[in-house]
């Protein structure tokens, strides 16, 4: 049986998220699509669904977390979340960093377990941010995602394969 996976992707500003959706695309097979490109009821002939953007306020772009609240209920479906976040890079290790992505995820997270989805795993890295008050200071985390953060999403997405290969519920 073939997986047949999805990416609901929202990214603007410098596409730091879109690049992250085109690894995992490759290695997935996936196809990537906009929010407003989905209709809900689509979303059935998928075996893998990865929802993502950037972070906006502490959570994903309204758009995706409109597209969730509009889903239909499923059982047991599977999906994972990801983004990229303009906070310094400071929080990009260890335990800190897993507890902010834990936040940032949080309302799509519970969003899509309230849909029934089975939320597998979760990926975020740093992206390029200029937004407010930032652009008088060029920016922070110019240059990112960066090689080493496509590296490590392209071994998320291998993770991912490997762990549906043989073992999909559809």
């Amino acid at each position: 049986m073939v997986m047949k996976s999805l990416l609901v992707l929202f990214s603007y500003h410098h596409q730091n998220t879109e690049k992250i959706a085109k690894v995992f695309a490759k290695v997935l097979d996936a196809q990537i699509k906009a929010p407003q490109q989905i209709n809900p009821e689509d979303l059935q002939e998928y075996s893998l669904i990865g929802f993502g953007s950037g972070i906006y306020s502490g959570k994903h772009h309204e758009t995706l977390l409109d597209l969730a609240d509009n889903l239909p209920q499923v059982t047991s479906r599977k999906a994972f979340i990801f983004s990229t976040f303009g906070a310094p890079a400071v929080v990009t290790d260890g335990e800190q960093f897993e507890k902010y992505v834990v936040k940032n995820h949080s309302a799509l997270r519970e969003k899509l377990q309230s849909k029934g989805y089975m939320v597998v795993d979760e990926f975020s890295c740093a992206g390029f941010n200029t937004n407010s008050f930032l652009k008088l200071f060029r920016g922070l985390n110019k240059g990112r995602p960066n090689d080493e953060d496509l590296k490590h999403a392209e071994e998320f997405a291998l993770n991912l394969k490997r762990s549906f290969s043989g073992n999909l519920m559809i």
